[in-house]
């Protein structure tokens, strides 16, 4: 049976990828709030470790991955490659004498451990002497309560992890009382800073951004653009060689990658670049994240009855993120780009049945399993399709970055 994970990205404090929280997502005919915590964790080790490639998953980054009670006592994590993986040990783990035992033994291996949702307790000094990471969850707790928590440990050497960052000015706060690490979705907001005129490098982008996404571009067109830019041309040959096409035979020219791919993917190609250029002094899990969020909203809409078309759903998410890129008003960004009614309507006013499409994405993200189970119903798409399809979103995101 198959089983599906979702992955929450943890971020330094510069805002660079640290490693990915993974999140059991469930599996066909089982309902998530009826599922144990035990069979959970043992789903996504099973999932991620035993088959599927780690690789595809967490991009050779460490996976946070929840323990409960029961798989700890009974020395499940020291099954999995401590390189690979982080114990996060659950709040409701009660430390006693066989937990502290079996955490201690993972120190002693060389495991990273984490506590999860802390929230201190004198009975817990035994497993926060042994913990090299702790989260905490600053929108759950009071400040004075994180003041207070934070005076506790600081006679401990732990890290802090703030979970439900969500906005820039959270990022900021957290920052300032000395948290090391952040998971939440703050890098996708805009910064509110005042709006100034686009830089020329970025103003030429967003032209070139315009060209490609013309219905009128024609392959010669693209060619020039990708013989003017060496870093398009060597991204294409990398993207065209990765493990995501299996090819046979390893593409050597401009000539052979533009046959290969065809004027509808070359042009999706070089719309992948400029954005991901756009970018350039954004955290980089931002551009990774639109790339998923576009193959898993093009494969939803291959996967959907519904009327739609799958090359503006990729285009859409892929564009999702543009005011975020740029700091500007989505509004604005529209004005010079000629996409279809159907994108505008979804990224500007959130209506239309493409909206739909692009809410899945975001669900799947943020654990919010309802949401996705009710989503994907409106647009009568199996669950069992769907978690397939984020994972193949992920390897081609992979091939990119």
């Amino acid at each position: 049976m198959d089983q599906f994970i979702a992955r929450q990205p943890i971020l330094n404090v510069h805002k660079k990828l640290f490693a990915y929280e993974l999140l059991y997502r469930g599996a066909k005919h089982y309902a998530l709030d009826k599922v144990s915590g035990n069979r959970a964790t043992a789903s996504v080790l099973s999932s991620v470790f035993l088959t599927k490639d780690i690789k595809d998953i967490s991009g050779f980054r460490p996976c946070f991955i929840n323990f409960p009670q029961k798989l700890i006592e009974e020395m499940l994590p020291a099954s999995f490659p401590k390189s690979q993986i982080v114990v996060e040990i659950l709040e409701d783990v009660q430390p006693t004498e066989k937990v502290i035992s079996a955490c201690q033994r993972l120190h002693e291996d060389g495991y990273t451990i984490a506590l999860d949702d802390f929230v201190y307790h004198r009975q817990l000094e035994p497993l926060i002497e042994l913990a090299d990471i702790i989260k905490i969850d600053i929108r759950m707790t009071p400040l004075d309560t994180i003041m207070r928590t934070l005076n506790l440990l600081s006679r401990h050497k732990v890290k802090l992890l703030a979970e439900k960052v969500e906005t820039l000015d959270e990022f900021e706060k957290a920052n300032k009382l000395g948290f090391t690490y952040y998971q939440g979705y703050f890098f996708c907001k805009p910064e509110h800073i005042k709006i100034k005129e686009l830089s020329a490098n970025k103003a030429s982008l967003l032209a070139l951004l315009a060209e490609v996404t013309k219905k009128t571009t024609t392959i010669e067109k693209l060619h020039k653009i990708i013989n003017t830019d060496l870093a398009i041309t060597y991204k294409l040959m990398k993207f065209l060689n990765s493990a995501y096409f299996y090819r046979l035979q390893e593409v050597k020219t401009v000539k052979h990658a533009i046959a290969y791919l065809g004027e509808k993917e070359l042009r999706r190609f070089i719309m992948l670049m400029i954005v991901s250029e756009l970018a350039v002094k954004k955290p980089g899990e931002l551009v990774r994240l639109v790339l998923v969020r576009a193959k898993f909203c093009e494969l939803l809409g291959l996967a959907s009855p519904l009327p739609c078309d799958a090359s503006e759903l990729f285009m859409m998410g892929l564009f999702s993120l543009l005011d975020t890129m740029l700091n500007r008003p989505m509004k604005d960004i529209m004005e010079h780009l000629p996409v279809s009614k159907n994108i505008k309507d979804a990224l500007l006013l959130k209506t239309g049945h493409y909206t739909t499409f692009l809410k899945i994405p975001i669900a799947f993200e943020r654990n919010q399993d309802a949401v996705f189970t009710r989503l994907l119903a409106e647009l009568g798409i199996d669950p069992d399709r769907a978690g397939k399809c984020y994972l193949v979103a992920i390897r081609y995101a992979n091939g990119l970055m």
